[in-house]
């Protein structure tokens, strides 16, 4: 097999981040040299650091995750991580204030990490988290793709408790990469290193019941600086973070119910997951017929429904004029158990047993959105990234005999 061997020199033009004894709180400050050869190279000379790696060994999955913040980011983290099993955690000894989540497969970071100001360079600035200019994409990408490519790196924290950056935490490249937050989908050179998108799209309404809820009685925040800080983020959020919706692979949507003439409260929750067509490794889900259009209301014997009620709805529809499925849930559960008659009419749901979408939200039943679609869809969208996981692996060990073969 053949090995690539990277010798990396100090520099102050860095392209490639691996781990040295020098380096700053954004990255390393290096130059890559690539060799390549039939076995491992050594070469003694205090100048230079040595990592190896095999060609053609399978490469990170990355997955990109888009959300405003306080639009249930990390309870989709923990769901998704969930389905791979293992307990996701921050890295063993390191920053107790990490935002990076770790488990036996999957590996998290979050986006905030590659902020360029901090809380008061920001305020100093005046511009907000989400403007490109209060973040580094060209360390974003140049470390996303070594990820991608099997070598670890030296990444930046955001320390959300103090609003400082922190000295960096080592992060080893993972089988699946996960990188969620305001920007994934922003810059075209880290999209296109995204095997998978997804795009969660709440609606002001909703988005502004959860942020009251998260920032008042979980971070003890009055109701009069929520509201400031959802209008000081809007001008940015639909410059710079909404837009990314069109590029997403899967769109979680969270709107009101309309099972209830004018409801203010915002507890019944209408939800559509929007599957784009032709996503390669990606069959979108179906209700009853693949392309038909379909309005199901399940509520009867086999399904508990207190008021107003549950509807679905599934069919095919333009998104941002591309061809899309889409299935619809307006309502919310009475008894999750009961959820396996509905997991029983839909198609493609890439389970690995009958009734795993059930035993999934069961287990997770405590999470926020567990009684509605938000939860029910995150799941099954956890389980598409699965299996879109495992058909990526079988590709590449597929083809790696004919790479050995002309090498």
């Amino acid at each position: 097999m053949a090995i690539c061997t990277v010798y990396t020199t100090n520099s102050l033009h860095s392209t490639c981040f691996v781990s040295t004894p020098t380096n700053n709180h954004l990255g390393f400050c290096q130059r890559q040299i690539f060799y390549y050869s039939s076995g491992k190279k050594t070469r003694k000379n205090s100048n230079y650091n040595e990592i190896s790696c095999s060609a053609g060994e399978a490469k990170t999955v990355v997955i990109g995750l888009a959300a405003d913040s306080g639009c249930g980011k990390s309870t989709f983290m923990r769901r998704l991580t969930s389905v791979f099993g293992g307990a996701a955690a921050p890295p063993k000894g390191g920053n107790p204030d990490s935002n990076t989540l770790i488990s036996d497969t999957t590996t998290v970071i979050c986006l905030d990490d590659y902020h360029s100001l901090d809380r008061t360079g920001r305020k100093k600035k005046g511009v907000t988290a989400l403007d490109p200019r209060a973040n580094n994409f060209d360390l974003m990408y140049e470390q996303v793709k070594a990820l991608k490519d099997g070598i670890a790196v030296e990444k930046p924290i955001y320390n959300h408790v103090s609003g400082l950056l922190d000295p960096p935490e080592l992060i080893k490249p993972p089988k699946i990469l996960v990188i969620e937050g305001l920007h994934p989908m922003f810059d075209p050179r880290v999209r296109e290193l995204l095997d998978f998108s997804i795009y969660l799209d709440i609606s002001n309404e909703v988005k502004f019941a959860w942020k009251i809820q998260r920032d008042m009685a979980e971070r003890g925040h009055s109701l009069e600086s929520i509201k400031a800080s959802i209008e000081a983020r809007k001008p940015d959020f639909d410059a710079y973070i909404d837009p990314q919706k069109q590029y997403a692979d899967a769109v979680i949507e969270v709107l009101p119910t309309q099972l209830i003439p004018d409801d203010n409260e915002g507890k019944i929750l209408r939800v559509r997951l929007v599957m784009k067509e032709g996503v390669k490794y990606f069959s979108p889900v179906y209700l009853f017929d693949d392309g038909s259009t379909i309005s199901w209301i399940p509520c009867g014997r086999k399904l508990t429904c207190s008021y107003p009620g549950i509807k679905f709805f599934y069919g095919p529809e333009s998104y941002f004029s591309q061809e899309v499925s889409v299935l619809e849930m307006d309502g919310q559960f009475d008894r999750l158990d009961e959820l396996i008659y509905v997991e029983s009419h839909l198609s493609n749901l890439s389970t690995k047993f009958y009734g795993e979408v059930t035993q999934q939200m069961l287990k997770h039943a405590d999470f926020p959105g567990s009684s509605n679609g938000t939860g029910f869809f995150q799941t099954i969208v956890g389980l598409k990234i699965r299996d879109l996981y495992e058909q990526i692996v079988a590709a590449r060990k597929a083809t790696a005999p004919l790479r050995a073969t002309k090498a």
